[in-house]
């Protein structure tokens, strides 16, 4: 059987790193690229990268997604059969601080990957998006043909704008394209930034933790390893064409003018931020001193995916207990820092 090729943006990033040890694992040929930027610890990131380099399927290319021509070269050189596009700028708070990275990553980044497949076709596209894009939308669970016109910080507008230029390449180029929704993803190797990893620092320093919007907060949390076996699945579910509405599913996103769709990736239930927080003292065996805050600017007060159109397109959801996900974080950050 003849090796596929991946590219993988984002490698080095938290579901990047593991996307491509999967398909590693799998088989498959992987190009990883990443720009190894100091948003969070690079240190974490070359490490990530240095279990990827121990498979030699695995090629790393340091660069940039705007850098001009970079992507063009990789699609020329390797003429991937899939393209999974993780690389972006995160985080809602730093996007309020510093917009115009989530410019160039976001945007440019996302539009030069698009002109690349458009002169070299693979034979899939899959691009991440966010739970984000839901925004102001207070119809839960999240499904995707949901309206998502109303985001509420400026990384779910660039992550909606994202969706909307690939649908259009979709269309004008027949890019076969599927847009990942995705929802709090926590694990092992995950993002310092996001609160499980700085909830479970803080507590086991013995500093208290921020609550925001004083606890009344609910998220759709999805374990790394689940997200990852949707991801792979998806690779399989190409969509073929436009939408044929005389036999539609009442579930399926598929356009209705383009081979393009979006698929949530979430755990199917919401969990309160304070069940959250319990199962992180449970597997610290400790307890947090909490900080009470109000609600912080672009964030929402819920999140909860309908997991329905994923399990149609590839038999399979999210399973994994929050308890279950959260001790086994927890037992790689005390290993990873000797903690």
């Amino acid at each position: 059987m003849t090796q596929r090729t991946a590219l993988v943006t984002g490698t080095a990033g938290f579901i990047g790193f593991h996307t491509a040890r999967r398909l590693l694992k799998d088989g498959w040929k992987v190009i990883g690229l990443d720009a190894m930027t100091d948003y969070y610890d690079v240190a974490l990131k070359e490490r990530r990268h240095s279990i990827l380099l121990q498979n030699a399927g695995f090629q790393a290319v340091i660069g940039r997604l705007e850098e001009p021509g970079l992507l063009m070269r990789l699609f020329e050189e390797h003429r991937p059969d899939v393209v999974i596009h993780l690389a972006a700028q995160a985080g809602v708070r730093y996007s309020i601080d510093e917009p115009r990275s989530y410019v160039e990553a976001n945007l440019i980044g996302t539009f030069d990957l698009l002109e690349a497949a458009r002169a070299y076709p693979p034979q899939h596209m899959l691009l991440a998006s966010t739970s984000s894009v839901y925004g102001a939308n207070t119809e839960m669970p999240y499904a995707e043909t949901h309206k998502v016109d109303m985001q509420m910080s400026f990384y779910a507008a660039t992550k909606k704008a994202n969706e909307a230029m690939a649908h259009s390449y979709a269309h004008l180029y027949n890019l076969p394209t599927t847009m990942f929704r995705f929802f709090t993803v926590y694990g092992p190797w995950g993002r310092p930034d996001m609160a499980l990893f700085k909830f479970t620092k803080a507590i086991l320093a013995g500093q208290a933790i921020d609550i925001y919007n004083h606890g009344d907060m609910r998220r759709d949390f999805t374990y790394i390893d689940d997200l990852v076996d949707g991801i792979v699945a998806l690779i399989e579910a190409v969509p073929s064409g436009p939408a044929i509405r005389d036999t539609p599913s009442e579930i399926d996103s598929l356009s209705e003018v383009a081979p393009w769709r979006a698929v949530n990736i979430g755990n199917g239930n919401s969990v309160p931020l304070m069940a959250f927080v319990e199962a992180i003292e449970q597997a610290i065996g400790k307890k947090a001193e909490k900080n009470f805050l109000p609600m912080q600017p672009g964030d929402v007060p819920a999140t909860w995916a309908s997991a329905d159109l994923l399990q149609e397109l590839t038999d399979q959801r999210p399973v994994t207990p929050v308890a279950t996900g959260v001790g086994k974080f927890v037992d790689w950050y005390r290993d990873y820092y000797g903690a």
